[in-house]
């Protein structure tokens, strides 16, 4: 799984975004597909176009509860001069031997229940007296009610033309066809159709195992007490929540301390379980970044390239960035800024399209469009870096949401897209088209 061709030695290269996304997407690979049973496999990518081997539905079936019979024997049927047929009996769903009609007779018919030899269309209960020979019913089970000797003939006051609510064989899917193309996301509708088809397993990409973790002796979980100089986790729990929306089966690891043999330890601990890892924070140049230092001299002798690279981006928010390969299986790791916006459009940027290039899915970036900045003033962007900003998108236009500082939580959780300043542009007045990716 080596880079090194990839990846410049200079440790004062400015990376660029798309060198750096460039690099993440040449290292991380699909994930073997594996069997699963359907309801496990659901959010997995197909691997193999699944051919139906089976019509669906495989018999003529009634769409309504109603009367199996001849065209001919209803044919001018009214109200004031019924057709009187004679009921040979019922025909409900999944029985196995169905009744013949023939002239001048009918079987009463449940909704899903095969069309029986000799009828040619259903008349739905309504348009008959239900068997009670008087006025009509509303439904089969009235025929309960009906004197002895009465249920033997069926009034139909209407005619039916041929097929009349009948749903036809293969009128779904015939066999032979192609259900699903290999590639297909396996969500609840596609989950229906394998096990209408018969299909209990079927062959998937498995869904990425992302294991997230926040470096810092200053966070505190939710619900504890704030310290002196403390600040409850978030990252954390967005980076988690954001990994699972991107299809992965994501696993939060508490807070790590400021301590990098700590942090190596817990890393290894939780490689077993580990697709991909992602960290967030302490990859800056502090005294205290301890991912860094955790990081920076893992890695495999015997395999050129391994181990984890930090490195400066020309962005804004999320300069500094790590991303190597860690662990005898070579599992990517990218380590993310701290603050709690850089580290979410870092991710955006770069760890969901690893996610979903593991999952084998062929399109791994969030849609991009072009919108009109509506603004009261110009938005300024520092030369040579590429700019996220947060923004509103609706109806063809954008609007930035809060200020550029990177730990404005409150304003990210109002916006639905990143607006893209390119690193030649310092300056975007209000009313220019702009590029914006899409969130969600």
């Amino acid at each position: 799984m080596s880079t090194a061709a990839t990846r410049p030695t200079d440790q004062d290269h400015l990376w660029s975004v798309d060198e750096h996304l460039e690099d993440i997407l040449a290292t991380v690979r699909p994930l073997e597909p594996i069997e699963l049973q359907l309801l496990d496999a659901q959010g997995c990518v197909l691997v193999e176009d699944v051919t139906v081997p089976v019509s669906l539905p495989p018999f003529d079936n009634s769409s309504m509860d109603g009367y199996a019979v001849r065209v001919a024997d209803v044919a001018g049927a009214s109200e004031e001069f019924p057709a009187v047929l004679d009921v040979v009996g019922d025909v409900a769903a999944g029985q196995a031997e169905p009744l013949q009609v023939g002239p001048g007779q009918a079987a009463r018919i449940m909704t899903g229940a095969p069309l029986p030899p000799g009828a040619e269309t259903v008349v739905p209960v309504e348009w008959t007296d239900g068997g009670l020979g008087e006025g009509p019913v509303t439904g089969m089970r009235a025929r309960s009610l009906a004197p002895e000797g009465a249920e033997g003939q069926v009034h139909v006051h209407r005619p039916a033309q041929a097929r009349a609510h009948v749903r036809a064989e293969g009128s779904d899917v015939r066999a032979g066809d192609r259900a699903l193309d290999a590639g297909t996301v396996l969500g609840p509708p596609q989950i229906a159709l394998l096990a209408a088809i018969g299909r209990g397993t079927v062959r998937v990409r498995p869904r990425p195992r992302v294991v997230v973790m926040s470096t810092g002796s200053e966070l505190v979980q939710p619900d504890e007490s704030l310290g002196t100089g403390q600040i409850y986790d978030s990252n954390s729990f967005a980076l988690t929540a954001a990994a699972r929306d991107a299809g992965a089966i994501a696993y939060r690891v508490g807070a790590v301390a400021d301590d990098a043999e700590t942090l190596r330890s817990t890393i290894e601990d939780q490689l077993v379980r580990a697709d991909l890892v992602v960290t967030t924070g302490g990859v800056s140049v502090g005294a205290y970044d301890v991912v860094k230092e955790a990081l920076s001299s893992v890695g495999d002798e015997d395999e050129p390239g391994s181990g984890v690279d930090f490195r400066k981006l020309a962005m804004q928010p999320g300069k500094p960035q790590g991303f190597g390969t860690i662990g005898p299986d070579h599992t990517p790791l990218l380590a993310l800024p701290g603050n709690p916006v850089s580290s979410y459009v870092s991710f955006e940027l770069f760890v969901r399209p690893a996610i979903r290039t593991l999952m084998g899915l062929d399109d791994v970036h969030r849609p991009r469009t072009r919108a009109t900045l509506t603004t009261d003033k110009a938005l300024t962007s520092p030369k040579g870096r590429r700019q996220f900003l947060r923004g509103a998108c609706a109806d063809g236009s954008v609007a930035p949401v809060g200020g550029a500082g990177s730990h404005l939580v409150a304003a990210l959780a109002q916006a639905n897209a990143l607006i893209v300043v390119p690193e030649d542009v310092e300056s975007v007045e209000p009313g220019t088209e702009v590029e914006v990716v899409q969130l969600g």
